[in-house]
């Protein structure tokens, strides 16, 4: 029989894997091509968010990695979060021409970008923090999708972040500890009730050509105020990172030059 501790450690891969499956049922419906279909992808994808935000802490609880040194639980997740976070929502942005028609090439440079930034080495850093822009294109697909800015902006905001990608800057991982990541995850969990109170609300058609109500997008308006504020807390902490670096670099060369001989 099969020790109590691999077993478990066995059915945190399955959680993960579970991630898989959700993929599998966002390419199914982006591929349907409907309002319905695409609120189902959204729904998915919030999903593996989910399953992604949680399979770290039981995967630390029951030492996966001692118990099964074999599996590289870490490469299953980076190859279920590809799909979720970047190839399958930049696929729903254009299955649904949230883009001007004639720029959808923007997609594929967001694409691989993304490969860029998932190949790093240190995407994430050993301080707690993800390296350049995390490919949260699931977010920025729900957004285009729920309250349709003018082409231009869209197309601006897919090139914006594609760039980021290449910026080393450090992004807020919340399921790493600290009293920031704690409040991050607590802002999260009210981010998500409004994202699924926004979901309930998009309509299994579009109504005179548009993708939600007047209501729906402004509860949408509102929950974008954590997005916000993870950007801006992350750019806030890049610059601060920044400025103590070379503070430390000065006072080190001030020492090496007022050093006696």
């Amino acid at each position: 029989m099969m020790p109590w501790s691999k077993l478990c450690a066995w059915c945190v891969h399955f959680y993960t894997a579970l991630g898989l499956a959700a993929a599998g049922g966002i390419a199914v419906a982006i591929s349907m091509g409907t309002p319905a279909s695409f609120r189902l992808a959204f729904a998915l994808m919030l999903l593996a968010t989910v399953i992604d935000a949680t399979d770290g802490t039981l995967a630390r609880y029951f030492r996966v990695k001692e118990v099964l040194p074999g599996f590289d639980g870490r490469r299953l997740d980076d190859l279920i979060d590809f799909h979720t976070y970047a190839s399958l929502p930049l696929l729903l942005i254009w299955q649904a021409r949230l883009l001007p028609e004639g720029h959808d090439g923007w997609l594929l440079v967001a694409l691989l970008a993304s490969a860029y930034g998932f190949c790093q080495v240190h995407a994430k850093t050993d301080d707690g923090y993800f390296l350049g822009f995390p490919s949260y294109w699931n977010v920025v697909a729900f957004y285009l999708y729920v309250i349709q800015p003018p082409g231009w902006l869209a197309v601006g905001v897919i090139i914006f972040f594609a760039l980021l990608t290449f910026v080393p800057a450090r992004y807020l991982y919340p399921t790493h500890r600290g009293r920031l990541n704690r409040w991050t995850n607590q802002l999260g969990a009210i981010w998500c009730v409004l994202l699924i109170w926004v979901l309930a609300r998009l309509p299994a058609e579009r109504i005179d050509g548009e993708t939600a109500d007047a209501t729906t997008r402004l509860l949408a308006w509102l929950s974008f105020l954590f997005p916000v504020y993870y950007l801006v807390m992350s750019w806030f902490i890049s610059v601060r990172l920044v400025l103590r670096a070379r503070r430390m670099r000065a006072e080190a060369q001030i020492g090496e030059r007022t050093a006696p001989v």
